[in-house]
């Protein structure tokens, strides 16, 4: 189809130059896009699972403090994005974070945190290239298989589990327990700390208290 534009007229100040350019821009914005959504690709989902006390009562909802389990440091920052998520889902159940000053809350939330980057072992056998039979220029009919694995080695992963145990300060005994666990790439945005905290502790308290022993898959 004739577009009117001369074959030899493609200047950026000509309209064929200028139509030429958007097209061009156009096709690195959506290469753009395609790019950005590699990146955000959906993931494995959040595997939850909680107990229930027989007896527990979750209408009273009261103070809560979020406190550090055996050996996590409460100072790092990574303990302090996932506790600072676990309280945020906490208030919008309804429990009350205790004043500055005031006395200790009556009942706690354990927080027990694991994080590990780990490198997979790739499963499979390498990929096999080769020329088959007549498929060369001149179809000499000779195969050549080369075990060279081209995939390279497979992407990094991050592995969090989170714990929490919410029972009363002067019992220990749970009153509820709830685990976590999420495994994503390095690379993915939800390896950051702040996002992936804020996913899991949104996955542990979905439905809470939840069905006592289920184990369910948040996405």
């Amino acid at each position: 189809m004739n577009s009117g534009c001369p074959d030899t007229d493609h200047s950026p100040a000509s309209r064929c130059g200028r139509a030429a350019l958007a097209r061009w821009r156009g096709a690195l914005a959506a290469a753009g896009v395609l790019a950005l959504a590699g990146c955000v690709a959906p993931v494995g989902p959040v595997e939850v699972t909680r107990f229930s006390a027989p007896a527990a009562d979750f209408a009273s909802r009261g103070t809560v403090s979020v406190e550090p389990g055996p050996g996590q440091d409460a100072n790092s920052l990574e303990f302090r994005a996932y506790a600072g998520a676990v309280a945020q889902e906490l208030a919008g159940l309804g429990y009350r974070a205790p004043l500055p000053g005031a006395a200790p809350a009556p009942r706690i939330a354990v927080l027990d945190l694991e994080r590990r980057t780990w490198q997979p072992e790739r499963g499979r056998s390498p990929v096999s290239v080769g020329v088959g039979g007549s498929t060369g220029s001149y179809g000499s009919g000779l195969g050549v298989g080369l075990g060279f694995d081209l995939s390279g080695p497979p992407p990094a992963q991050v592995e969090t589990r989170l714990h929490v145990i919410l029972r009363d300060r002067a019992a220990t005994t749970p009153v509820w327990e709830g685990r976590a666990a999420f495994v994503v790439r390095a690379d993915s945005p939800l390896a950051q700390t702040p996002l992936g905290a804020a996913k899991m502790a949104a996955a542990l308290f979905k439905g809470f208290p939840g069905n006592s022993g289920e184990t369910i898959y948040v996405k």
